[in-house]
């Protein structure tokens, strides 16, 4: 049984287990590292300050009753766009619809808060998630887009108003 899980800066200890495996299990795939977030980095005012994010909304899925996924939407630079960031399933859930669960919550948010576009960035190497995104409905924007200018990064795009 999937459940999803909106987060308050209260459950700090539940995004952070998740966090610290994501970050160990695949370092590639992210910009954050394991040894940012551990050590002296794992203060429980860090963990509540990651949840708290202005307008931001944070989501778990459990998988019969065990943490599976993680995801997080955050408004994007510009008027009308949100950011879907942090996305990752344990290996266990993987195939199993967490993955859908994470993306189809962030972006019902998304529409609600009245955002035009979702977009995201997956490593070009990661094909497994740029198929589950592509699956969604995800594409790259007109023109491209590389934030870490070095080619191993695909920003994807989904038009929400229409």
């Amino acid at each position: 049984m999937l459940e999803l899980r909106t987060l308050t800066p209260d459950d700090w200890p539940l995004w952070r287990e998740l966090r610290l495996a994501a970050l160990a299990e695949a370092p590639e795939a992210f910009g954050a590292t394991l040894a940012e977030w551990s050590g002296p980095g794992d203060q429980e005012e860090r963990w509540r300050a990651r949840l708290s994010i202005p307008g931001a909304r944070d989501h778990v899925v459990l998988l019969d009753g065990t943490p599976a996924g993680m995801v997080s939407g955050v408004p994007g630079e510009d008027a009308g766009v949100v950011e879907l960031i942090s996305m990752w399933v344990t290996a266990a859930a993987r195939g199993r619809g967490v993955g859908d669960l994470l993306v189809a919550a962030v972006e019902q948010w998304a529409r609600d808060e009245g955002a035009t576009t979702l977009r995201l960035a997956v490593m070009r190497d990661n094909p497994i998630a740029t198929t589950l995104y592509e699956r969604h409905g995800f594409a790259p924007p007109p023109g491209g887009d590389d934030r870490l200018g070095d080619g191993r990064e695909l920003v994807l795009a989904k038009r929400l108003d229409g």
